[in-house]
């Protein structure tokens, strides 16, 4: 008899289960999360009347595959872009729901009694909102083009980089086992290091690659290429002291800013649903039952608590970032659960053997109560905003009116403010680009060069001189009068003239730190280390050409990378002070628009919105004029209010399943005989309606004898004329 591995005796199992326990979720219009979920329940030794799984340590390991599959499916959405796309609003309101959900959570955790540990990876479970449930909400409730809508989906990529952060964070305390101030900064710095080193040099690199292989990357190279990108940033990260997941995200996003990204991202799509099926289903075998049943007024408590945290804070959040009464309401009710990212902090607390065994179960129970009250919370957010709004005093409702319009309507940024970030944004990345290449050149020249080369004073030369070389080109761009020829902003008088002052020192303070600390690494005497520091700053001035032409080479190449990506879409704005706002709908093939100019349309007078834009493939029709047609799979941005845009989405965005039954089986050929009473008596065919009347076409035409194929249309009809007509069967039958 063949023997057949366990692995997959298991794996037949989980995804039968798991078809059967989505299918029944998706007919009842739940989150496939869910059941998932619940499936891992049903095939874990906890439920003895079930097929059991055996090889568990495998499945953990696919479970670890799918958390880096889950996570680079996110990076593949994130793109950093999007982060600088998502503004303020969502960024205020991601930190204050994050900080408060946080301590809400950590306090709950000491009020049931449970030790530091427990509370700590409690507060950051709750503080992270669930991605694949909102947008999976949005779309069932057709609420995606909402004015709130933007703001809750900037907030939940603030939440992805958040919780990347806590990840490290939450390592680094169980690590040392104490909540030490210090050592969290530095992991924070060193994070932050990190994940900049590493997207300076992702773009820099991979869509040249990219660009070099397109005429061979068919989708099972891409494939391939991609998820060993993947993996060798997962590595990379491991080596560095972070999670695998962290690599797994960063490189996700690094190839959502190429130019392949979105063909990245769909076929990465089955690998990513297979694996996280497998993540999901080890998150639900890892429940107890028993755990949940003992300890159910610590799951209602966390529940309420996540529910109501949530919604106030995020609300809070959204008020205090100038959005609308209402629109804030709506905001704080979405993004009332936890989900994925909960899963995965839960999981490394009990791999890192610090968190109790109750905690996890404790956390997916949370997470299934709060994924079955997200559609019902989003659903009557509208209601409950108007409901709120009756009940506050009249004086706090405008307040908050007149807080909102004045917040969005200061300006964001003077000259001299524009000139001030952008100098801090060179000085930061050029100054972590240095340091990247000091850390690099220090790991080669003890894995490579102090092995190769003797003596040893050869070999330090030998390193240092690889050094400079590669860093002498960001020195430059450093020293250059590039850096501060936008001084001026600041004026030769006033409050402000010190700034260039202290902004040039600070540039020459990061040379000679860097320079210093690149000698010191190889060189440790003092007398060496002076002659090397005179020699790097004669360097520098005698090839200062060269050195030029090489950075502009360095920064061109990289900012053509930075803008490889898809086309930006139109930013959105808020138009001040009516609640009006921007939105992109696709033609659909179906729609009754197509072919019509925008003149016979109507648009505005039927919908009370106005087309602004309209992308058809690379081209864009800006302020389309009255003779503009509109085409299928063309994408319109038009600006209305929530419920204007609402009643102009029902009608663009029509599906088959809205139109009458156009199945082959009610479209044929039938024979019609002209009689001496019939309303077609004189007139042509074009004339006579019948296209119109039976959706089809007169494909012939028989007059005594004669016998005419495809008549033509301005053919005049006669008694006793008998016409072959290809249409609806039964609009045909209402004709004869």
């Amino acid at each position: 008899m063949l023997h057949l591995p366990l692995l997959i005796n298991d794996l037949a199992i989980i995804l039968c289960v798991a078809a059967i326990v989505t299918s029944i979720c998706r007919k009842i219009n739940q989150p496939v999360v869910l059941g998932y979920i619940v499936a891992g329940l049903l095939v874990s030794p906890k439920i003895p009347f079930m097929p059991t799984i055996t090889d568990t340590g495998s499945i953990q390991i696919w479970a670890e595959i799918g958390v880096i599959f889950l996570l680079f499916g996110l990076g593949l959405e994130f793109s950093f872009k999007k982060l600088k796309a998502v503004g303020g609003p969502a960024s205020i309101t991601g930190i204050v729901e994050v900080l408060f959900m946080s301590i809400a959570g950590y306090f709950t955790g000491q009020l049931m009694g449970w030790n530091e540990m427990d509370s700590i990876f409690l507060g950051g479970i709750l503080s992270i909102s669930s991605t694949t449930i909102i947008i999976r909400a949005f779309d069932e409730l057709g609420v995606k083009t909402r004015q709130y809508a933007s703001v809750v989906f900037g907030v939940l990529i603030v939440e992805d980089l958040v919780a990347i952060l806590l990840l490290v964070l939450l390592s680094t305390i169980a690590v040392s086992q104490q909540f030490q101030g210090d050592e969290l900064l530095f992991s924070s710095l060193k994070l932050v290091f990190f994940l900049i080193a590493w997207f300076i040099g992702g773009i820099f690199f991979i869509p040249g690659i990219l660009r070099y292989l397109k005429k061979f990357l068919n989708d099972e190279l891409l494939l391939v290429l991609s998820i060993a990108l993947c993996l060798l940033m997962v590595v990379l990260a491991t080596h560095a002291g972070f999670s695998p997941a962290l690599g797994a995200f960063i490189m996700g996003s690094i190839l959502a800013e190429t130019s392949e990204g979105k063909r990245i991202e769909h076929i990465i799509g089955p690998m990513k649903n297979f694996f996280g099926a497998i993540f999901f289903v080890s998150v639900g075998m890892l429940i107890n039952p028993q755990v949940l049943i003992e300890r159910w007024d610590s799951v209602l408590l966390i529940t309420v608590v996540t529910i109501l945290g949530k919604i106030l804070s995020s609300s809070m959040g959204s008020l205090i970032s100038g959005q609308t009464l209402k629109n804030s309401v709506q905001t704080g009710l979405s993004l009332a659960q936890i989900g994925e990212f909960s899963f995965i902090i839960a999981t490394l607390g009990l791999t890192l053997k610090v968190t109790s065994d109750f905690l996890y179960p404790l956390a997916v129970a949370v997470s299934v109560i709060t994924t079955f009250t997200t559609p019902y919370l989003i659903k009557y957010s509208e209601s409950c905003a108007r409901l709120i709004e009756a009940l506050l005093p009249k004086q706090t409702v405008k307040f908050i009116n007149r807080y909102s319009s004045s917040t969005q309507a200061v300006a964001v940024s003077s000259q001299a403010r524009e000139v001030l970030k952008n100098y801090l944004t060179r000085l930061i990345l050029l100054t972590i680009v240095l340091l990247a290449i000091t850390i690099m050149s220090k790991e080669i020249a003890i894995n490579v060069v102090y092995k190769e080369l003797k003596p040893r004073e050869v070999a330090s030369f030998s390193a240092f001189l690889m050094t400079f070389i590669f860093s002498a080109p960001f020195f430059w761009a450093l020293l250059s009068k590039k850096m501060t020829h936008n001084f001026s902003a600041f004026g030769s008088s006033g409050r402000l003239v010190f700034i260039p002052f202290a902004l040039s020192s600070a540039r020459y303070i990061v040379v000679a730190g860097i320079l210093g600390f690149q000698i010191s690494l190889f060189f440790p005497t003092l007398l060496a280390a002076l002659f090397f520091l005179v020699v790097s700053v004669l360097g520098l001035s005698w090839f200062s050409q060269h050195l030029e032409g090489v950075y502009e080479w360095f920064e061109k190449n990289f900012l053509n990378n930075l803008n490889d990506s898809l086309p930006k879409k139109l930013e959105e704005k808020i138009l001040l002070p009516w609640e009006a706002h921007l939105a992109s709908y696709n033609i659909s093939q179906y729609s009754p628009f197509l072919g019509k100019t925008l003149e016979e349309l109507k648009i505005r007078e039927k919908y009370g919105v106005s087309i602004v834009l309209i992308e058809r493939g690379a081209r864009k029709i800006k302020a389309p004029n009255k003779d503009e047609v509109l085409f299928p799979f063309d994408t319109v941005n038009v600006i209305g209010t929530d419920d204007q845009l609402k009643k102009f989405k029902d009608f663009i965005e029509i599906k088959p399943s809205d139109l009458e039954d156009v199945s082959l089986d009610s479209y044929g050929l039938k024979g019609c005989i002209l009689n001496n009473t019939s309303e077609f008596l004189g007139k042509t065919i074009r004339s006579s309606g019948i296209r119109e009347m039976t959706e089809g076409l007169v494909v012939g035409l028989e007059r005594g004898e004669e016998r005419i194929i495809n008549p033509d249309t301005l053919t005049v009809l006669e008694e006793g004329d008998l016409l072959w007509i290809v249409g609806n069967i039964r609009k045909m039958d209402a004709l004869s």
